[in-house]
């Protein structure tokens, strides 16, 4: 097939190397841009874990040796992989989703035992401070990069060309269908499959376009489903 990536071009080298092994055909098509934020600095707090819902939230801040002390949960296996790049020990992915990471630190961490460090960017596909904070956690949200949305205009031919669009974040559904409704091209989405890591994702795009979904929100899952 020919495959569409979606993800920053951060997160697509490992993805379209795997894509390509399996037999397909890539175009990587980033639906944001990161752009860091300058001078973020985090408090000087002891904090009992960091919760991680982007792998760009940790490669934007600088970490100290205090902090990568820290348990840190992270969504999924990129946020994970970001973490333990970035030098922390003691590292888990948990969840899958921010619903399901929130669910997991209300299960496991107790309130009054110090207050959670979650670093993320701008924009988040769930409100996880608001989750946390409701149970009853003291929260420090520290932003540290923005998403640019992308545009497609130009990309039109590799668009007509591909059977397929990879889709891992809500955000970057909307974005991708925005850009399809903005230049005309509906009648090539209702040709093509739209992989979605989640429901979420795939809530975010016109129930008539193909989706498939992955059964667990993984990489490996949504690969699996190419198969």
């Amino acid at each position: 097939m020919n495959i569409i990536i979606t993800r920053p071009e951060e997160d697509s080298a490992v993805l379209a190397a795997k894509l390509r092994a399996m037999g397909h055909s890539v175009s990587v098509l980033p639906m944001i841009t990161i752009v860091p934020r300058a001078d973020v600095t985090v408090p000087a707090k002891s904090y009992q874990a960091i919760c991680l819902t982007s792998a760009n939230g940790v490669r934007s801040v600088s970490i100290t040796a205090a902090l990568k002390a820290c348990p840190v949960i992270a969504v999924g296996p990129h946020s994970l992989q970001a973490a333990m790049n970035a030098g922390f020990a003691n590292v888990s992915a948990q969840g899958g989703d921010v619903d399901g990471l929130a669910a997991y630190m209300m299960q496991k961490y107790d309130p009054q035992a110090g207050p959670i460090l979650y670093i993320s960017g701008s924009e988040t596909s769930g409100d996880l401070e608001g989750k946390l904070t409701a149970a009853g956690f003291r929260v420090d949200r520290v932003v540290t990069y923005d998403a640019v949305p992308a545009r497609l205009s130009g990309h039109e031919a590799e668009i007509e060309q591909a059977n397929a669009v990879m889709l891992y974040s809500p955000r970057s559904a909307t974005i991708w269908r925005a850009e399809i409704l903005r230049l005309k091209l509906e009648n090539l989405a209702e040709n093509m499959v739209h992989y979605c890591l989640s429901a979420n994702v795939a809530a975010s795009l016109p129930q008539s376009w193909p989706i498939v979904m992955a059964n667990t929100p993984t990489e490996a899952s949504i690969l699996a489903a190419l198969e």
